[in-house]
C-alpha cells in the first residue's frame, strides 16, 4: 500500500480527481480485519451479556441494546465496503463477509449490492433509477401530479415516515423480497439465503429462551442500527447545498462531489460510522476503503472543507422534500406553497 502524501494540482473538474484518487484504492488486509474483529467481536459480545441481563432489570438489557444498535451500524458500514470490494484486496473474500454481515444487518447481501450500485450510478439525476435511493420530484413534477399521488409523495417525504415508519418497513419487510429485482433468480436466492438463515437464528433464540431475546434485545437493537442508518443514508444526499441535475445535464462525477454531504459527527460517532461521513469522497472513488477515507482528507486539503454539515443542519434537512431548479435547492413542501400563492 502506498504511504505519504500524495499531491495534486487544483483540480478544475470532478473527473480530474479520479486518476488521484484512484492511488487509494488498494486495500491493507491486516487492517481490514481488524476493522472486522473490532467490530463483531464487541457486537457479539454485547449481545451475550444483553442475553445474560435478561434475569435481571430491563434498563439494563435496553442500555446493552444501544451498544449492540451502534455495532449494528458499524457492521453495515464494513458490509457497504464490501459492497464495493473495497475492504479486502480479494473480491471473493469481500463477499464472503459481506453475505455474514449481511444476515446479521437483515440485508441481503448481493440483493443490497445490486441496488446500491443503481445508486451511485443515478445519485443526483432526477430522471435516473431511484431504486435504493430516496425518489426527489422537482416542484414542477409534484404539482403535475393528481391529488391522490401528492398525498402519497408528502406522506414518503413526512420526516416522521423518514425516520420512525421506513426503518422497520425498508429491513424487516421490503428487504425481505428482491423488490424491483423480482424477475432475476440470483436476487431471489440472495434474500432467501438471508431469509432462511435468520430464521434459523431466530428460531433458536425461541427454542432457547422463548420471545424474551427477540423482544428485548433482537427487536430494539435492530430498530436502532436501522434507524440510525436512514438518518446518516438520508443526510448524505439531501441537505441544503445538494445538487441534483436533469438527465441531460447530470455528470456522475460532478454529482458524485457536489451532491454528497460531509457529516460532522463527534469522533466516536464517526468511528462507529466507519467514516462514512466523509461521502464527497466516497461517492468519487468507491473502492476506496473506509479506513483509508481519512488519509485522503489528510493528503488533499482541498477537499476536507467541501460540503459541510453539522447535526443539527442534517435535521432541519428533513423538511426538504422538492428540488427547485430555478433556485437550484431543496426545499420544503410550505416554501413551495408559498412561493405558488405569490404567482
Amino acid at each position: 500500500m502506498e504511504t505519504g502524501t500524495i499531491t495534486a494540482p487544483e483540480l478544475a473538474h470532478a473527473r480530474d480527481w479520479v486518476p488521484v484518487l484512484a492511488k487509494y484504492r488498494e486495500a491493507d488486509d491486516a487492517r481490514a480485519w481488524r476493522e472486522v474483529a473490532v467490530t463483531l467481536g464487541p457486537f457479539l459480545a454485547l449481545w451475550v451479556l444483553a442475553w445474560g441481563s435478561l434475569d435481571g432489570p430491563r434498563w439494563v438489557t435496553l442500555a446493552l441494546t444501544v451498544g449492540i444498535g451502534l455495532f449494528l451500524m458499524r457492521l453495515f458500514a464494513l458490509q457497504h465496503d464490501c459492497g464495493h470490494a473495497a475492504l479486502f484486496r480479494d473480491r471473493r473474500m469481500n463477499d464472503r463477509i459481506g453475505r455474514l454481515f449481511g444476515v446479521l444487518t437483515l440485508s441481503p447481501y448481493t440483493t443490497w449490492r445490486k441496488m446500491h450500485a443503481t445508486h451511485h450510478e443515478n445519485s443526483g439525476n432526477l430522471d435516473g433509477d431511484f431504486m435504493g435511493d430516496l425518489i426527489v420530484l422537482t416542484v414542477d413534477r409534484y404539482r403535475a401530479l393528481d391529488p391522490w399521488r401528492r398525498l402519497a409523495y408528502r406522506i414518503y417525504r413526512n420526516p416522521l415516515f423518514i425516520m420512525i415508519v421506513s426503518p422497520p418497513l425498508l429491513f424487516y419487510v421490503l428487504y425481505r423480497i428482491p423488490v424491483g429485482l423480482m424477475g432475476q433468480r440470483r436476487y431471489w436466492a440472495s434474500c432467501m439465503v438471508n431469509n432462511g438463515v435468520l430464521a434459523v437464528i431466530l428460531g433458536a433464540m425461541y427454542f432457547a429462551r422463548g420471545w424474551e431475546p427477540i423482544l428485548w434485545i433482537f427487536i430494539p437493537s435492530t430498530l436502532l442500527g436501522a434507524v440510525l442508518g436512514i438518518w446518516i443514508f438520508y443526510c448524505q444526499h439531501q441537505w441544503q447545498g445538494a445538487q441534483f441535475d436533469f438527465g441531460e445535464d447530470w455528470q456522475v462525477h460532478e454529482a458524485a462531489l457536489h451532491g454528497s454531504s460531509q457529516l460532522l459527527l463527534p469522533g466516536w460517532m464517526t468511528w462507529f460510522t466507519a467514516n462514512f461521513p466523509i461521502h464527497h469522497v466516497h461517492h468519487l472513488y468507491a473502492r476506496i476503503p473506509s479506513y483509508r477515507l481519512p488519509e485522503v482528507l489528510r493528503d488533499h486539503p482541498q477537499l476536507e472543507p467541501m460540503n459541510k454539515i453539522t447535526v443539527g443542519q442534517s435535521l432541519a434537512a428533513l423538511n426538504l422534500a422538492l428540488w427547485d431548479p430555478t433556485q437550484r435547492r431543496l426545499i420544503s413542501f410550505r416554501e413551495a406553497h408559498g412561493r405558488a400563492a405569490q404567482v
